[in-house]
């Protein structure tokens, strides 16, 4: 373990004071899988659970993305799209947690890939997903905080009907969204249990505020025939069969960030039990709450073309407004839902500066001594790079008035092949990593991961589509362009200095050489680090 402190510090990475009386079972497994503990370990699984649910913030992401469903087919698409794309969330997040028991650590499936690989191709199996993972970190990030800032101006025309906000005032209200996201992080660190806890009643409370008071204050009431058998994609300009798939983006792009919760390993203890199972259960938990959500809305439902009318894409506030009546109705359900927005902006952007750390610290981002510090007991300069990334993305929006379909359509794109990769590769080396998992899927096991990939392969091409066609280049889903502007950065990169230094993670042998973390045994033999500094290797 000595090698592994003298790495730390040369590499301006001290290692965390008191981290054998806080969390040190924990520390110690990590050693194990080549880090030295940093970050306090003072999460919850509770906690964990709401930061995944915060970044899924199920009714926020359905409301921000209600256009999108009420072009390509309304009721069929909104509810059974939802419930249809929770299963295969459960089941992707139920592939991963058993991944994650064995390897509990901030690098997540970036680490996951490298491990599971062989010494031959863990480096370049973890440089595309560990790129994959911070894209889709930093992306999510973007769409949560802008699609908030939308909203926050959309708030504006339920008082003023001729309000249309300017990109220019949007631009800015996104960056004041992340600037207040910024600052909790920094300084509001160390509440950051309480706030994910927070977020859990929070959420629910304003689902079951909703639901009473649109059923209500209704004037008129949908059919059970609307509800669960409408269907009408002709608003989308493209074939009904594959409308609904497009329309699948509302859902995909929602349930998408529970991945994200497991660079928070590093800071909970018993972390190969207590993420695993706070990142299925947030799923359930937010495909549940989908449910409850969408029903009130599908029945009380007003006049759709209306909705899509509306110039500044975000149709909830008008929703809300003619459904109780009043402007002030419609603010004070809209409040709520900019609750939840302010527990997911939070959230995505703490695990967005955790994930640019853990790849930071193996060398695979320009800068990366600088971008691997911990300070505070925070990654702080991971958090600086990733907000400034985030609102850098935020000008594609003076560009294109669909800016905010590229950050989701990228985000969710990038997260759902990262989260891919390494199942990919757990299942061409017949599972025999998690054979010991203390989440084991079982008998399974084989077919639940086969679906998640399918899934993932599709998933890739309908979320490039353009919500609804004819195209136009305002109108145009950027996210094949985003994501090839990212790919080409990571390319460039590799070619300067990944091909010649980065080695991955510190893999300690072969998948079939590796047991789960605790009493795990790592080989003899040194391993050459992603910096060039050697571990010596030892019996643990």
């Amino acid at each position: 373990m000595d090698a592994l402190r003298k790495r730390s510090v040369a590499s301006g990475m001290a290692p965390r004071s008191g981290s054998v009386t806080n969390g040190g079972e924990a520390d110690a497994a990590l050693e194990r899988l080549g880090y030295v503990g940093e970050l306090p370990r003072n999460l919850s699984m509770l906690s964990v659970l709401g930061l995944s649910f915060a970044i899924m913030a199920v009714p926020f992401g359905i409301s921000t993305t209600f256009y999108i469903t009420l072009t390509d087919g309304q009721s069929v698409t909104i509810l059974w799209g939802w419930v249809f794309v929770s299963l295969i969330s459960l089941s992707i997040a139920a592939s991963l947690a058993e991944i994650c028991a064995v390897f509990p650590t901030a690098g997540g499936v970036y680490y996951w890939s490298a491990m599971l690989a062989t010494r031959e191709w863990a480096p370049i199996a973890s440089w595309i997903t560990g790129w994959l993972t911070l894209v889709g970190n930093w992306t999510v990030t973007t769409s949560i905080n802008f699609s908030g800032g939308q909203l926050i101006l959309s708030a504006i025309s339920i008082w003023n009907e001729d309000f249309v906000a300017s990109a220019y005032q949007t631009v800015l209200m996104f960056w004041a969204v992340m600037f207040v996201c910024f600052m909790v992080n920094v300084f509001g660190a160390k509440y950051l249990d309480l706030i994910n806890k927070i977020c859990i009643y929070w959420t629910s409370a304003s689902v079951i505020i909703i639901l009473v008071t649109l059923l209500v204050m209704a004037d008129h009431r949908r059919s059970g025939e609307f509800v669960f058998a409408h269907f009408d994609a002709s608003q989308s300009g493209w074939p009904s069969g594959w409308a609904f798939f497009v329309g699948l983006l509302q859902a995909g792009y929602t349930l998408t960030g529970y991945g994200m919760v497991a660079s928070m390993c590093e800071e909970v203890q018993n972390p190969e039990r207590e993420v695993p199972k706070a990142i299925v259960l947030s799923v359930a938990a937010a495909g549940v709450t989908g449910v409850i959500y969408l029903l009130p809305i599908l029945f009380t439902l007003p006049d759709i073309q209306m909705l899509l009318d509306v110039p500044s894409g975000q149709p909830i506030g008008l929703l809300f407004k003619t459904v109780t009546g009043s402007a002030a109705g419609g603010f004070g359900l809209l409040f709520l839902i900019l609750g939840i927005l302010f527990f997911a902006g939070i959230g995505a952007l703490t695990a967005a500066s955790r994930c640019t750390y853990a790849f930071a610290r193996d060398g695979a981002i320009p800068g990366s001594r600088l971008w691997s510090k911990v300070v505070w007991d925070i990654p702080l300069w991971g958090l600086v790079l990733s907000t400034i990334v985030d609102c850098l993305l935020g000008l594609i929006y003076f560009g294109s008035s669909a800016a905010f379909n590229s950050f989701t359509g990228v985000a969710t794109i990038c997260l759902s092949t990262s989260y891919g990769l390494p199942i990919l590769v757990s299942v061409l080396r017949g599972r025999q990593a998690v054979r010991n998992s203390t989440f084991s899927l079982g008998r399974f096991g084989y077919a639940i991961n086969i679906m998640t990939l399918c899934w993932i392969c599709l998933a890739v091409v309908i979320f490039c589509m353009p919500v609804s066609l004819p195209v136009e280049p305002e109108s145009m889903n950027y996210a094949s362009v985003v994501f090839a502007g990212f790919a080409l950065i990571s390319f460039i990169w590799y070619i300067i200095r990944g091909r010649k230094f980065f080695t991955g993670p510190p893999v300690p042998a072969d998948a079939e050489d590796v047991g789960v973390v605790k009493g795990q045994s790592v080989p003899n033999g040194d391993q050459e680090r992603g910096d060039g500094d050697v571990i010596e290797g030892e019996s643990k």
